[in-house]
C-alpha cells in the first residue's frame, strides 16, 4: 500500500500540527509494515471494545467510521477526545468514568484525567492486536493477566465477540427462562411445574405458555428442539435414545464381550445359587437371563453389566438357611427355597425402585468407604472359609455340626477335621483354584501390553475340562460330588408371584436382608457406573447418554422385581464384570441384551451337559472371587495409615470383627449405625473460624487457627467466618462456639479455661458469610437470637459478603429482622476491609457525639 496523492506546499503549510504529526506517524507505520508484512496497515477493529457512556458512538458507528486518508484529513485524537476509551501503548482501556465497579481515577495521570490520552489510534490498535497476550478475554483492560471479562459483568452489545454484526449475542448460552420466575427468588411461577416437575407437566400434560412455561420448554423451543415428549421418553427409557445410534460395527465387539462374559459367569452363577444361596443351580442362571435384559433397556451406563454377586447371594442364602433352621423349609425343598429367594430379590428391587421414584440417588454417599471396605472384606473372608468346606469334601460332616454356625465356628471345624478331607475332591478343587489364580495374575500383567489376552476364557476351559475328566474317569463314583441334574422349579422360566398369602410368613425374615442387599448392590453399581461413565469422551460409541443415579435406581429396581418373579438371585452392576465387558469390546447396552440371549439359550438347550460339573471346581471359582474382595483391603489400610485416618480405620476394623465373630446382619447393622452417627456428628458441628489480618496487607484475612504466629488481630473487632450453609442441624451449637471465640480467641481451648480475651476486643463483631449459600427458618431464628443478644450488650454487628438481594438468604435476613436489628442495610457490606472502616467511622461518630454532649 503506497502513500496517498502529493499535496502542494501551501496545503502542507496550512495544515494543522496535529495533521502533520499524524502524517508523520503514518509514514512510520508504513515503514514498519515492510518489516512485518503480515501486519495489517488498517486494522479491522473487529475486537474494539464498546463501553457505553455519555457521548460515545455506537458499535456500528465505530465499525463503519471512514478510513484514514490523506485526501480527507481527520482530526487527531486530541481534537475529538473519546471519553469512553483510553488508548495506550499497552492497548485499549475503558476510561475511568465509573461505568465499572473497578474504575478508579487514581489510575489515571493528573494531566489526562477526564479525557483520553493523546496516542495514535491506529498504531495503538495494531500494536494491541499483534502483541496482546490476553486480548482474547475481551476485557479492554490491557493487562496481561486480566480477568475483568470473566469476573465482572459486561454490557451486552449488538455483536458477539470477534464478529462485526451479529444478532445472536445472547444465543448459545442457555440460561433460565426469565418469565417463569415466581415472587420468591428461585421459585417457579407455575404451581404445576413446581409440584409435578418438567417431565410430567411438559412431557405428559403438554406444558403451558407465558408464566406457565418451564425453562426446559423455553430452551427447547428457542433452539429448535421439536420432539420434546420423545426427548423426555428417551431420557427415562434410554434404549429409545441409543437404538437409533446403533451401528453394525458395534455388534462384533458387543457379541464377543457377551460371549466372553457368558463363558466366565454362567458357571459362576450356577455356583452362587447352589453353594451360597442354597438354591437349585438354575435360579442362578435366571439372574443372567432376566436382569441384564431389563437393564439393557432402562440402564443409563452403556458398559455396565448386571448379574448376581457373591455378597448378595450369600445374604440371600442366610435367609434361606434361617427358614431351614426354623423348619419352615427343608434342605432339599428347592421349590420353597427358590420362592424365599424370589421374595428377597423382589423386596430388594422394590426398595431401590421406590428410592428412585423419590429421587434418593444421593444415598450412595451415606455408606462411607471404610464401612464398605470393612464389611466387604469380612464377606470375602466368610465366603472363602465357607467354600473351604465343600472344596475339602467335608460338606456332609459339616451339615450336622456347623452348617449354621459363625465364621469362627467353621474355622475351628476345619482345623479339627482336616484329617477327614476327601483327597480326590481336595486335589481337584485346589488344582482348579491354582490354575484360575495363575491365569488371573498372568492376564493382569500381560493385558497392558497385549490387550487381547482378556479374551482367553480360562475359567470356562477349567470348567469344561473338569467336567470332561469327571465324566471320563467316573469321579462321581469315587466320592467326588458333581452338580448332577439341574433341578428346575417347575417349568423353565415359570413365573411365581412371591407375595402370595402363604408366603407372607417369610417376609419378616427377608425385610432387613433385602434392605441390606439393595444398599450394597446399589453402592457397587454406583461405583462401577461412575468409573465407567457414559463413554462420551471416546472416539467411537454412543452419544448423549446421561448418567443418573436416580434412573439407575429405577433400572436396577425394575430388573430385580422382574427377576424376583422368576425366583432369580439379586443382580446388580459389578465393577469387575463391567471391566471385562469394556476390555473385550463391549461398547453399548446391547452386550447386556446379548448376554441374556446367550444365557437363555444355555438354559433351554445345555442343562443336561452341566451334570458332571464338579462342585469343588465351582467352589474354587467362588474362592477366587472371595480373594478379590479381600485383596483390596491392604491398599485402603495403607492409605488411611498414611493420612492418619484413625477413625476410618477403627470403623472398618470394628465392622470386620463384628461380622467375622458374630454374623453378617449384626455386622452391617453396627456398620450402618456407626456411619449414620458419624454423618450426624459431621453435619451438626459448626465450622466457624476466627479471622486475622495478614501482616503488611489491608484486605487479606486468613484463618487464625491455622497459622497464629503470622496473623494479627484487629483491636476492638472479632471477625468470624461462617464457611457453610446454616440449617437447623448445625446452628444448635453455634452460640456456644461463638462464646468460646469471645472468651479465648480460638476454638482449640477447653471451655473450662477462664476468659483470656479482653472484652473491649469484642465491641465490633463482623460476620463473613460468603459460605452461607443457603439458610433455613431454624437457622435464621438462631442467627437472629445471636444478633439480638449482641445488640443488647451494645456490640456493633456487621455482615460482609452476603449473597445477592434475590437470594433466599437475603430474603430471610430481611424478613426475620436481622437487617433491622443490625442497624440497617449499611451494616451489610462487600468485604471485611469495608466493614473495618465502617467500625472506625461509627466509633468516631460516637466519640464526636459524646464530646458534643459534654460541651
Amino acid at each position: 500500500m503506497g502513500p496517498g496523492p502529493r499535496r502542494d506546499s501551501r496545503a502542507a503549510t496550512s495544515s494543522s500540527p496535529s495533521e502533520s504529526s499524524s502524517h508523520a506517524r503514518r509514514k512510520s507505520s508504513i515503514s514498519g509494515a515492510r518489516t512485518m508484512s503480515h501486519a495489517p496497515l488498517n486494522p479491522s477493529q473487529l475486537r474494539e471494545v464498546y463501553v457505553p457512556s455519555d457521548g460515545s458512538p455506537s458499535p456500528e458507528d465505530a465499525m463503519h467510521r471512514p478510513p484514514f486518508s490523506d485526501d480527507e484529513p481527520q482530526a487527531s485524537s486530541s481534537a475529538a477526545p473519546r471519553p469512553d476509551l483510553d488508548f495506550s501503548a499497552d492497548g485499549i482501556k475503558p476510561a475511568p468514568d465509573h461505568a465499572s465497579v473497578h474504575s478508579n481515577d487514581d489510575n489515571v495521570p493528573p494531566e489526562h484525567r477526564g479525557s483520553a490520552l493523546e496516542i495514535d489510534l491506529e498504531r495503538a490498535i495494531r500494536t494491541r492486536l499483534l502483541d496482546g497476550k490476553d486480548w482474547d478475554r475481551a476485557s479492554g483492560c490491557g493487562s496481561d493477566n486480566c480477568n475483568h471479562g470473566t469476573l465482572s459483568p459486561r454490557p451486552w452489545t449488538n455483536r458477539s465477540y470477534g464478529s462485526i454484526e451479529s444478532t445472536i449475542s445472547r444465543e448459545g448460552f442457555g440460561g433460565r427462562y426469565p418469565g417463569g420466575l415466581g415472587p420468591q427468588p428461585g421459585d417457579s411461577a407455575d404451581v404445576t411445574h413446581a409440584l409435578l416437575g418438567d417431565t410430567i407437566a411438559d412431557g405428559v400434560l403438554g406444558g403451558g405458555n407465558g408464566q406457565k412455561m418451564s425453562t426446559t420448554k423455553f430452551l427447547a423451543r428457542r433452539h429448535g428442539i421439536k420432539n420434546q415428549r420423545t426427548m423426555y421418553l428417551g431420557y427415562y427409557i434410554p434404549i429409545i435414545n441409543w437404538a437409533p445410534q446403533y451401528k453394525w460395527r458395534y455388534l462384533k465387539g458387543d457379541f464377543v464381550a457377551a460371549l466372553t462374559m457368558a463363558s466366565f459367569y454362567i458357571p459362576m452363577s450356577l455356583s452362587y445359587a447352589s453353594n451360597l444361596a442354597h438354591l437349585p443351580p438354575i435360579n442362578g442362571l435366571y439372574s443372567f437371563a432376566i436382569n441384564p435384559l431389563i437393564y439393557g433397556i432402562l440402564g443409563s451406563c452403556p458398559q455396565m453389566v448386571v448379574g448376581p454377586e457373591a455378597p448378595g447371594s450369600l445374604l440371600t442364602g442366610e435367609v434361606v438357611r434361617e427358614n431351614i433352621k426354623k423348619g419352615t423349609s427343608g434342605e432339599d425343598d428347592g421349590m420353597r427355597n427358590a420362592e424365599i429367594a424370589g421374595i428377597v430379590t423382589c423386596m430388594a428391587g422394590a426398595f431401590i425402585f421406590t428410592a428412585g421414584i423419590f429421587r434418593l440417588g444421593f444415598l450412595d454417599n451415606v455408606l462411607s468407604r471404610p464401612f464398605l471396605r470393612g464389611f466387604i472384606s469380612a464377606i470375602g473372608l466368610v465366603i472363602f472359609i465357607d467354600q473351604l468346606i465343600p472344596e475339602l469334601g467335608l460338606s456332609r460332616l459339616a451339615a450336622d455340626k456347623v452348617s449354621h454356625g459363625s465364621c469362627l465356628d467353621k474355622v475351628i471345624f476345619l482345623v479339627t477335621h482336616l484329617n477327614h478331607a476327601h483327597k480326590l475332591t481336595a486335589t481337584v478343587s485346589i488344582t482348579a483354584f491354582a490354575i484360575i489364580m495363575f491365569f488371573r495374575e498372568l492376564k493382569r500383567r500381560l493385558q497392558p501390553r497385549y490387550p487381547s489376552v482378556a479374551y482367553i476364557p480360562d475359567r470356562f476351559v477349567v470348567v469344561v475340562l473338569s467336567a470332561i475328566l469327571a465324566w471320563e474317569f467316573e469321579w462321581d463314583k469315587k466320592g467326588l460330588t458333581v452338580l448332577g441334574d439341574v433341578k428346575t422349579s417347575g417349568h423353565i422360566f415359570s413365573v411365581h408371584f412371591p407375595f402370595e398369602t402363604s408366603h407372607l410368613k417369610y417376609v419378616s425374615d427377608a425385610v432387613n436382608t433385602a434392605l441390606i442387599i439393595s444398599l450394597l448392590g446399589f453402592f457397587e453399581s454406583s461405583v462401577a457406573a461412575k468409573s465407567l461413565g457414559t463413554g462420551e469422551g471416546k472416539k467411537d460409541g454412543l452419544k448423549n447418554m446421561q448418567l443418573s443415579a436416580n434412573r439407575e435406581l429405577i433400572a436396577l429396581g425394575t430388573a430385580n422385581i422382574t427377576g424376583g418373579l422368576f425366583m432369580a438371585l439379586p443382580a446388580f452392576g459389578g465393577y469387575g464384570r463391567s471391566k471385562v465387558n469394556a476390555s473385550t469390546g463391549g461398547l453399548t447396552p446391547m452386550s447386556n441384551i446379548l448376554l441374556s440371549i446367550i444365557t437363555i439359550l444355555c438354559t433351554c438347550f445345555l442343562l443336561p451337559y452341566f451334570y458332571y460339573l464338579p462342585k469343588g471346581v465351582l467352589c474354587s471359582m467362588i474362592s477366587v472371587v472371595a480373594y478379590s474382595l479381600i485383596e483390596e483391603a491392604p491398599h485402603d489400610i495403607k492409605f488411611f495409615w498414611r493420612i492418619r485416618g484413625w477413625s476410618e480405620m477403627l470403623l472398618g476394623f470394628t465392622i470386620f470383627i463384628v461380622t467375622i465373630f458374630w454374623d453378617l446382619k449384626r455386622g452391617i447393622a453396627v456398620g450402618i449405625g456407626l456411619s449414620i452417627l458419624r454423618l450426624i456428628r459431621h453435619s451438626t458441628r459448626p465450622r466457624i473460624q476466627i479471622l486475622g489480618r495478614v501482616p503488611g496487607t489491608t484486605d487479606k484475612f486468613a484463618n487464625a487457627e491455622l497459622d497464629p504466629e503470622n496473623i494479627e488481630f484487629i483491636e476492638g473487632c472479632l471477625i468470624v467466618k461462617i464457611p457453610e450453609p446454616l440449617t437447623f442441624a448445625n446452628t444448635g451449637d453455634l452460640k456456644n462456639r461463638l462464646k468460646r471465640l469471645e472468651a479465648h480467641g480460638t476454638n482449640a481451648a477447653h471451655p473450662a479455661l477462664p476468659r483470656v480475651r479482653h472484652e473491649e476486643h469484642n465491641q465490633n463483631l463482623i460476620f463473613d458469610v460468603h459460605g452461607v449459600t443457603s439458610l433455613d427458618g431454624a437457622g435464621a431464628q438462631v442467627l437472629y437470637e445471636i444478633v439480638e443478644s449482641y445488640r443488647t450488650r451494645g456490640v456493633r454487628v456487621f455482615f460482609c459478603r452476603v449473597p445477592s438481594e434475590r437470594s433466599q438468604v437475603w430474603r430471610l435476613f430481611v424478613s426475620s429482622g436481622i437487617v433491622e436489628m443490625c442497624g440497617g442495610r449499611h451494616h451489610f457490606v462487600s468485604s471485611v476491609e469495608e466493614a473495618l472502616r465502617l467500625t472506625e467511622l461509627e466509633q468516631l461518630e460516637e466519640e464526636f457525639r459524646s464530646d458534643g454532649e459534654d460541651v
